[in-house]
């Protein structure tokens, strides 16, 4: 009946529910800025380990390795977790390992050996795979179902948050600014040079350790706060009326999803892993300055997941993942053959175009796949392994050439997406 005013009960109900996952919502939000913070330090991690370690490029870039291979051997693990005792025990467990990996950058430092610090760094990745795997089916039961895209859009909006403070972190409290040439370096006397050294392996100690305590502080909020547990019916909404006979991959779409997938992640981490060291070598620009350029890379990322979602609703996906990964090999192959600030801030504008590629080349990849649906997206998950593989390369590359040919294989990796956004995406439909 038109005018007719809602229970005063039902309203009193309405508010409390909004009141009571308030709190549990913005918990599970700061997982996504957790994540992102990790991940957008590891660009400063590389070239000071570089130096503290008196590593290769190569050497340097298994930063990333370490990272991304935790993603790719927890992925199971953490999901069997979950499955047996909760999305909130997860989650516990994963802040508890993000902390213990994050102290370890303490023992790391003291004893300036890089595979401790691999070490520390995979005990933190660890963690992360636990809360990625939780944190969006926990953000879709937090309130109506209704409004959970608008949630987990607001929730994801906060990596970007992380993108940005993560390279100020760095650029302020782990970056010197002493960058001492090969010939400086061998002028050094033993003892002065390993003092430097060991100067330079301790700035990670307080941030890590601060990072640490946070964590730890976030995973007690956790434990005293009362979280709803997602039942099996939350956990499960695909179709499952498909015919599931047969193998996996006869979603011949899917395969090429998960060849994008390992593809597009690597020249992601890529592009970001060796920016400051780009910088360096094509404009001669210092490492702090080149670290508070890289949180510009983090808000064009940001804005470009933003942009994307609004052209969304006027392009199909595929035509849009398409256009950014051409206007990224364009950049890409500008930044390969300029120098200068040119070269630059070509590399500064990839993030903006990266920023849809993941959930595009993901939702195509499960179209249609109905039962095999959960199966289909552990598959993708798996694919970033890509971030494990790709930067290593790029090291290779620029230990016998320089880091200006090594993004030759990120520009690979954007055309790899243009396939699938041009044919792969519908391999399916060429029977």
């Amino acid at each position: 009946m038109a005018g007719a005013a809602m229970p005063t009960s039902t309203v009193k109900a309405n508010i409390d529910t909004k009141k009571s996952y308030l709190f549990p919502f913005i918990l599970v939000t700061s997982l996504f800025f957790l994540w992102a913070l990790i991940h957008n330090m590891s660009p400063i991690l590389i070239p000071h380990l570089k130096k503290a370690c008196q590593l290769s490029d190569m050497q340097s870039a298994f930063v990333d390795s370490a990272v991304f291979a935790a993603y790719f051997l927890m992925a199971l693990p953490a999901g069997y977790v979950m499955k047996k005792f909760g999305y909130k025990v997860g989650i516990i467990f994963g802040l508890c390992l993000y902390a213990i990996g994050a102290f370890l950058f303490i023992p790391a430092a003291n004893a300036r050996e890089y595979s401790f610090f691999l070490g520390a760094l995979f005990v933190i990745a660890s963690g992360l795979t636990f809360l990625e795997t939780a944190a969006n089916p926990y953000v879709s039961v937090l309130g109506s179902p209704e409004t959970s895209t608008q949630r987990l859009s607001l929730a994801q909006s906060f990596n970007g948050v992380g993108a940005m403070v993560g390279p100020i972190i760095g650029m302020k409290f782990i970056l010197t600014g002493s960058e001492l040439s090969e010939a400086q370096v061998k002028a050094m006397s033993p003892d002065a040079l390993q003092q430097y050294l060991i100067g330079e392996a301790s700035t990670v100690k307080v941030p890590y350790m601060v990072i640490g305590i946070v964590v730890l502080l976030i995973a007690a909020l956790f434990v005293v706060t009362k979280m709803p547990e997602i039942t099996q019916a939350d956990d499960e909404e695909i179709d499952t009326t498909t015919n599931t006979k047969g193998s996996i991959f006869r979603h011949r779409h899917l395969i090429a999803a998960v060849v994008a997938m390992f593809f597009y992640i690597g020249g992601q981490v890529g592009v970001n892993a060796f920016f400051i060291r780009f910088a360096k070598f094509s404009a001669g620009i210092g490492e702090q300055t080149a670290a508070g350029m890289l949180s510009y890379a983090g808000f064009g990322f940001m804005a470009g997941r933003f942009v994307g979602t609004f052209l969304m609703r006027k392009f199909r996906p595929e035509v849009l993942l398409s256009v950014f990964g051409i206007v990224n090999v364009v950049l890409v192959l500008i930044a390969m053959t300029t120098k200068g600030e040119l070269a630059v801030w070509n590399v500064l504008l990839v993030p903006f175009f990266m920023s849809i590629m993941f959930p595009i080349i993901f939702s195509l990849g499960i179209r249609g796949l109905g039962a095999d649906t959960k199966f289909g997206s552990s598959l993708l998950i798996m694919a970033i392994v890509g971030g494990a593989v790709i930067p290593p390369l790029m090291g290779l590359i620029s230990d016998n050439s320089n880091i200006q040919m090594a993004y030759i294989l990120p520009l690979i990796c954007f055309a790899v997406v243009v396939w699938f956004g041009t044919k792969g995406y519908k391999l399916d439909k060429a029977h």
